[in-house]
């Protein structure tokens, strides 16, 4: 089973829009075909971004979906930190947990995290 840490933005995207690519990535993370892991600093942002850019009527409605697609999540905890590698000092956490989990990045930022993936 692939080993992923799916960033915030494809979590946001795959919450509140469907038919695109994050819907499907959030789907297959609901039926358990993928391995996610996610730390806590994550788990944070998750529920801090959601509950920001969402009304309070549909953050309320979405907190009980963002806490089955937690519970299935394997949380890691982060040995090591390999900071700085990403020009953006708020997707650090990200890369260390998934080299903490031994896993991908599923994002939607790629430019931000070229440099993490050139440097390691």
């Amino acid at each position: 089973m692939l080993r992923v840490v799916i960033d915030t933005n494809v979590v946001f995207a795959g919450l509140t829009q469907r038919g695109n690519a994050a819907s499907l990535i959030v789907d297959a993370w609901l039926a358990d075909l993928l391995q996610v892991y996610v730390s806590n600093a994550q788990a944070y942002e998750y529920a801090d971004v959601l509950s920001r850019k969402l009304s309070e009527t549909r953050w309320q409605s979405m907190k009980p979906v963002l806490g089955t697609l937690l519970s299935q999540a394997n949380f890691t905890t982060i040995y090591y930190s390999w900071r700085p590698t990403s020009p953006d000092p708020g997707d650090e956490h990200v890369i260390d947990c998934a080299m903490n989990a031994s896993a991908i990045v599923v994002t939607s930022n790629i430019r931000d995290f070229k440099t993490a993936k050139e440097s390691l």
